[in-house]
């Protein structure tokens, strides 16, 4: 395994060591082990699977708050989508600077995003399923999101018109929102 940085210091990108042969091709997708030996110290306690059958669907921002914030850890497995990483973090040197990372079954990349950031997705493609790792179990009482088209983060997506959930369509701007993360 391989960590990449981003202009977000703490999310990472990690990059597994992909071993293929005229069969298919093999990687380790997650070792406690190997990613605290390079520096990721975290304990994934629930795995979640989202799929998407349209293309454009967009999934965000999405946060838990304290005491339940998550940790993730993000891959596509099938399909491609652009991951987005918003850093809510008050008082922090990048406060509301995000980045995008594009993430497929082909390039078997994952993401990783700390508590204190936001979390979204947009499929690239139809038929997307994406596979994340938490280090907090859900908590419908701590459960959050921030307008995917919030101003005031400016999240450029690649789409005008995403196919969106109720509580995205309904989401707070981050003026009004609740977020209670501090540097």
């Amino acid at each position: 395994m391989e960590i990449l940085d981003t202009l977000l210091p703490e999310v990472k990108i990690v990059k597994p060591q992909v071993f293929g042969d005229n069969r298919g091709w093999f990687y380790e997708s997650y070792s406690y082990e190997k990613l605290k030996k390079l520096g990721i110290d975290t304990q994934f306690v629930q795995d979640n699977r989202s799929y998407s059958k349209e293309k454009g669907t967009l999934r965000g921002i999405h946060f838990q708050k304290t005491p339940m914030a998550q940790t993730k850890l993000i891959t596509c497995t099938r399909g491609k989508i652009l991951d987005v990483a918003v850093d809510l973090r008050k008082g922090s040197p990048t406060y509301l600077k995000w980045i995008s990372v594009e993430l497929s079954e082909e390039n078997k990349l994952m993401l990783y995003i700390p508590k204190g950031f936001g979390h979204g997705f947009v499929t690239l493609t139809e038929d997307v399923e994406v596979l994340y790792k938490v280090d907090e179990y859900y908590s419908k009482e701590c459960d959050r999101s921030i307008k995917f088209d919030d101003e005031e983060i400016g999240v450029a997506w690649g789409t005008e018109n995403p196919v969106l959930s109720e509580k995205d369509k309904n989401a707070p701007s981050l003026k009004d929102s609740d977020v209670d993360f501090v540097y």
